[in-house]
């Protein structure tokens, strides 16, 4: 598997955020969005067996790991090692973009699906049979760049009654929009979701890598 970097950090996003927590980060992506915060995945990275990369992880001594990208499934071999680390007890973490048919994904892993909003320029990617797929221990996650993409959020999410579908989490692109705005919609409109800032982009620089 082609692995862009692999670190230990705390969740930044998720309703496992401020936990400590290993990142596979896969190389490769089948999306560009507008605000994409890691370009660096697209291409770069280094071949690791599926042994090298368990073994990387092992002195990290964190339960929690997160697979994330580029897009995770975009590489045939994900589910593999997903089910390898539950194997191991682990408790994994699944970031993909939407666009991928999630049933890959081993049924013991948190799924963690964007949900591409119109200001990514990427929601016309969208495999939305992939809502029907999704258990209440999963999360659907929108990032929001405008006023705009929170009401087109708010129509997806009731129709397809999301919030009882899966834990629904609401964040902002970073420096794009007031996360006070969204909050105070969000309070208005009385939607049942959680609202999010990536706690990493406050801790360190916003384009600090490896964290």
């Amino acid at each position: 598997m082609k692995i862009n970097e692999i670190f230990k950090s705390i969740q930044g996003e998720t309703s496992y955020a401020g936990l400590p927590c290993t990142f596979i980060r896969i190389t490769g992506c089948n999306l560009r969005c507008r605000y994409c915060d890691t370009t660096y995945a697209y291409e770069d990275g280094v071949e690791m067996s599926m042994n090298s990369i368990l073994e990387s992880i092992h002195d990290f001594s964190s339960n929690l790991v997160c697979i994330t990208g580029g897009e995770p499934l975009s590489n045939e071999d994900t589910p593999l090692l997903i089910q390898r680390l539950l194997d191991k007890n682990y408790t994994v973490l699944v970031e993909t973009n939407g666009s991928y048919d999630i049933r890959t994904i081993p049924e013991k892993a948190v799924t963690i699906m964007d949900i591409k909003c119109p200001g990514s320029t990427m929601s016309h990617t969208m495999h939305w049979q992939n809502i029907a797929y999704l258990r209440q221990s999963d999360e659907v996650k929108f990032v929001l760049a405008s006023r705009d993409d929170y009401k087109w959020t708010k129509d997806v999410i009731q129709k397809y009654n999301l919030s009882e579908i899966a834990k629904v989490l609401l964040g902002t692109v970073f420096n794009t929009i007031a996360p006070r705005s969204v909050v105070q919609w969000i309070l208005e409109d009385n939607l049942k979701v959680r609202f999010q800032l990536q706690l990493h982009k406050y801790i360190w620089e916003p384009h600090t890598r490896g964290v």
